[in-house]
């Protein structure tokens, strides 16, 4: 019966599938006279942004992303209360092989690079490709690397729920001021600036910083709790 059921979902799932692909007018509607054309002139006209992605992802669909961040934070948060009991104490990891001294060496070489390159990806987010959650978890890999590299270095998780909790809160503020400003979640009430400078595209940087840092405090923390599950 389970199986009857599957498969019939599947079925349905397959034909609407299909029935949208292969509509003659899909084509047609999007590619000619469809919103991308609005999203490519708005980026630059109105936003002062030079990549369109960032400028939908942050701008036009901001309450989308709201809703992707959430998730990020339910998943981490589910993941790491089902682990938190069965951590060791600082120091005790789940990796038992002492790394190599030129292994440790490199991460210590290597480590601030890494953090730094995670910083520029979601500061000039709204000029290159790149962003927040690309930034955020190439931050989240150079603390991997310490943790692997160093069996004593620790991370302070009060820190991490301190920054998370402030960039989760400052997107949400951020986005209700475009909201009482006239406008929607996440709109743009600031100026633009001159496109493709550092300080340009109003809001959208700075929601791109605050994203940053949720999501590389968020899978920092996951990281380190996984680290130190026992098995």
């Amino acid at each position: 019966m389970k199986k009857a059921i599957v498969i019939f979902l599947l079925a349905v799932f397959g034909f609407f599938l299909a029935v949208t692909f292969l509509d003659p007018e899909f084509e047609i509607d999007r590619n000619r006279n469809g919103v991308k054309n609005v999203y490519l002139e708005k980026t630059v006209s109105e936003l002062g942004t030079a990549n369109t992605v960032t400028a939908i992802v942050v701008n036009f669909r901001g309450f989308d992303t709201l809703g992707e961040v959430t998730v990020l934070f339910l998943a981490a948060t589910a993941l790491g209360s089902i682990l938190f009991k069965k951590r060791h104490h600082i120091g005790d990891r789940t990796v038992l092989i002492p790394a190599s001294s030129i292994v440790s060496a490199g991460a210590k070489l290597i480590f601030p690079a890494i953090i730094l390159l995670g910083a520029y990806v979601f500061i000039h987010g709204h000029l290159t490709p790149g962003g927040g959650f690309q930034g955020g978890t190439i931050i989240a890999t150079g603390f991997l690397l310490m943790l692997i590299a160093y069996r004593d270095f620790s991370i302070s998780h009060n820190i991490l729920s301190v920054i998370e909790s402030f960039a989760g809160i400052g997107f949400v503020v951020f986005g209700l001021l475009g909201f009482m400003n006239g406008g929607t979640f996440l709109q743009n009430f600031m100026g633009t600036g001159v496109l493709n400078d550092l300080i340009s595209g109003g809001v959208i940087p700075i929601i791109y910083i605050l994203v940053g840092f949720k999501v590389a405090a968020e899978l920092t923390g996951l990281i380190y709790t996984i680290l130190h599950e026992k098995g």
